[in-house]
């Protein structure tokens, strides 16, 4: 078998990012599960003792021949990449050929190896081999392995005490290298992983056909029914993917932006930019201080990413930014929006018990309003059927029931309209309002709206937005409107002052009115205040709970 191992030459060697790459043990659980990934492997058992500094990693990958093993931890030796060309094509997690070289020079290291028959034609054993400091040969001999890698990694920092006091407790640690794991792990969902803690299983995680069918099982509380997800290949480059799983806002959401994660080419990245996008499209659509569950995998071409910015390799430089970014809000907005795709089972039935009677001030409204959003109709019916508590419409659609609360689906319907169309229009006579401070009068004149003075501590409003105008309590929503906010927290300010309130009979045409405008709505399941608009019970759910699957005759007790 011919050696693939090399040593990097030296114009390859001074173009590629110095720096220490190793500096905790999730740091060398990363370096050494990213080679085994490199390898092939399908299943890895990543073993830890933390008090004793110690790391083993076994993967079922290709393998290693002996003159591979010999050159592994010598400086910048690598098979993935061989010439300066070679930067610019980068296909590989690792490439530098740093990671076990650094790990000579701060632990004790041991590698077996025996390669899979698939890559050698012909029989080759195991083989032990025992590096010194710098990847130097200590020890060799022939090992008893299945195919595959096992790398240890022990007493590390043994030579540098004070930098393993520099480092957090081992409990952090710990959360460190779970982390880690599930980073890599949601990127490669195909693997099987097994995670051991001093000589105790700590974690397994089951290989799964995608991303998000992986994700249930890295976040608590989280089922399949909450996410959302989508592989759309780009036309106009067969070597470009975007993969996207979306945390449905009326199901599921966070305190931090924990789990807004970007991957590129196999591995989780720092990219401002698109996590920016990220919770742009979520905008208006979780409650106050919420965060989206959401999680980006691109593949691109490698000749459009630079790795070498960052020797973790966790921040990159991405060609045509602005091209990801409007197919990363594309991809959310076609995820969160509702059809015959996206609709699954949102809640258990026992959720309707909770729905509580909200009384608000009934009125006027005029429910006869489109969206501009034409081009976001689905195939999803729903059929209005009927109205419990003068609160929530009752919907009927082939695969069940829906419930869909009609003032937070009107206002959702309405802030998409003022988003569209924000338009301020003159009034005569104007309204007048007493007693405005000098920030009040700032914020209506910076929402657009024409403000003079109309005597001692009075004040002429000449225009409003045109939504307001044919209300009876306008001067109260302007006065709303002066007491802070940009233009997006006034538009929702007008849509919930404007929307049908709970309490308010609907005829039948206006309820189907409704229905049809929500459901063209770009983000129809949360009100821009982030409450969930609908509850469905699903056709499989109502025949379970009146058991349907029963034989006639049976049931009856003949």
């Amino acid at each position: 078998m011919v050696s693939t191992i090399q040593v990097l030459p030296k114009e390859v060697v001074h173009l590629i990012t110095a720096g220490e790459v190793i500096d905790s043990l999730a740091a060398v659980v990363r370096e050494l599960v990213e080679n085994s990934l490199d390898a092939g492997a399908t299943r890895i058992v990543v073993s830890i003792w933390p008090e004793q500094w110690r790391v083993r990693v076994a993967d079922n990958g290709c393998g290693m021949n002996l003159e591979d093993l010999q050159r592994a931890a010598s400086a910048h030796s690598t098979s993935k990449i061989h010439s300066c060309a070679d930067l610019w094509k980068i296909t590989s997690l690792g490439f530098r050929g740093e990671a076990l070289h650094s790990l000579t020079t701060l632990a004790e290291l041991e590698i077996l190896s025996r390669p899979s028959p698939v890559v050698s034609a012909q029989f080759t054993g195991g083989t032990r081999i025992v590096y010194g400091y710098g990847g130097q040969i200590l020890h060799q001999q022939a090992a008893a392995i299945a195919p595959g890698t096992v790398v240890t990694v022990s007493n590390l920092f043994g030579s540098c005490i004070a930098r393993r006091q520099g480092l957090p407790a081992i409990a952090q640690q710990m959360k460190a290298v779970q982390a880690t794991i599930y980073q890599i792990a949601l990127c490669h969902p195909q693997v099987a992983w097994q995670v051991w803690q001093n000589d105790r299983e700590w974690f397994n995680i089951s290989p799964a056909g995608t991303m998000g069918k992986l994700l249930p099982q890295l976040i608590q509380q989280v089922r399949p029914g909450d996410l959302q997800e989508l592989q759309i290949e780009l036309s106009h480059s067969p070597q470009h993917s975007l993969n996207i799983v979306v945390g449905l806002p009326d199901r599921c959401h966070r305190h931090r932006p924990d789990w807004l994660r970007v991957a590129v080419n196999g591995r989780i990245v720092k990219a401002p930019e698109l996590e920016q996008t990220i919770l742009g499209a979520f905008h208006r659509t979780l409650p106050r201080d919420r965060y989206p569950v959401c999680c980006l995998h691109l593949v691109i071409s490698p000749d459009q990413i630079n790795w070498n910015r960052n020797p973790a390799k966790t921040e990159i430089y991405l060609n045509d930014l602005s091209f990801w970014q409007k197919q990363v809000s594309q991809a959310i907005e076609q995820a969160l929006r509702i059809n015959s795709d996206t609709i699954q089972e949102a809640v258990h039935t026992t959720r309707v018990g909770k729905l509580i009677k909200v009384a608000e001030e009934s009125g006027a409204y005029n429910t006869n309003c489109s969206t501009s959003s034409e081009d976001h109709s689905t195939s999803h019916t729903l059929k209005a059927v009927g109205q419990v508590n003068n609160t929530y419409i009752v919907a009927e659609h082939p695969g069940g029931l829906w419930l869909v609360e009609q003032h937070i689906a009107h206002e959702r319907i309405l802030y998409e309209q003022l988003c569209d169309r924000w338009q301020i229009v003159p009034i005569e006579p104007p309204i007048i309002l007493y007693q405005l401070s000098s920030l009040q009068v700032s914020q209506l004149q910076r929402l657009g709206l024409d403000i003079e003075p109309f005597g001692e501590q009075l004040w002429a409003i000449r225009s409003i937005p045109a939504m307001l105008q044919q209300r009876d309590d306008c001067a109260d929503a302007i006065l709303e409107l002066s007491r802070g906010g940009d233009l997006q927290t006034a538009q929702v300010a007008v849509a919930c002052r404007s929307a049908i309130r709970n309490g308010t009979p609907l005829s039948l045409p206006e309820m189907q009115q409704i229905l049809d405008d929500w459901q063209r709505t770009r983000n129809p399941r949360t009100c821009p205040h982030g409450r969930p608009i609908f509850l469905s019970l699903e056709e499989s759910s109502l025949a379970r709970f009146f058991r349907r699957h029963w034989v006639i005759g049976k049931s009856h007790g003949i």
